[in-house]
C-alpha cells in the first residue's frame, strides 16, 4: 500500500510540474525561444496579429530606412534581404530578414542593434 502511495505521489508531482512547465512556456516562449535561436539560428518576435503594427506603419518605415536595408543586402549580396510579411495577418505586417549564415545573422543584428526595425517588429530567419 505504501509503495502505491508513493508511486501516486511521484505521478501527480510530475504532471504537476509538467502544467508549470507548460504555463511558463505560454507566457514566455522560453523553450520555442531556445528552439528558434540555438537550432534553427532564427529570431522571432512572438506577437499576436493583434500586437503587430499596421501595413502601412510598416511600409512607412521601410521607405524611410531604405538605406539600412540595402546595407543588409550587402552583407552578403544575393543571400541576404528584407520583406514585409503582411500575409500571415491581414491588415497587419512585421519585417522578415533573412539571411543564409549564422556570421551574417551576427553582422545584421549589430546593424540593427535593437529589438525593433526602427520600430516595426522583425523576424530574423536562417534561409
Amino acid at each position: 500500500m505504501n509503495r502505491l502511495s508513493s508511486k501516486k505521489f511521484i505521478l501527480g508531482t510530475i504532471i504537476f510540474l509538467m502544467i508549470i512547465v507548460v504555463a511558463i512556456e505560454s507566457q514566455t516562449k522560453i523553450i520555442r525561444r531556445l528552439y528558434d535561436d540555438m537550432v534553427m539560428d532564427n529570431k522571432n518576435h512572438y506577437l499576436s496579429c493583434d500586437q503587430l503594427p499596421s501595413v502601412s506603419e510598416v511600409t512607412s518605415i521601410i521607405e524611410k530606412h531604405r538605406d539600412t536595408i540595402e546595407q543588409i543586402e550587402q552583407i552578403n549580396p544575393d543571400q541576404a534581404g528584407v520583406e514585409m510579411d503582411s500575409l500571415s495577418c491581414p491588415g497587419k505586417a512585421d519585417i522578415v530578414i533573412w539571411y543564409a549564415s549564422h556570421a551574417d545573422r551576427i553582422k545584421i543584428e549589430q546593424l540593427i542593434d535593437g529589438e525593433t526595425f526602427f520600430g516595426a517588429p522583425f523576424r530574423l530567419q536562417n534561409r
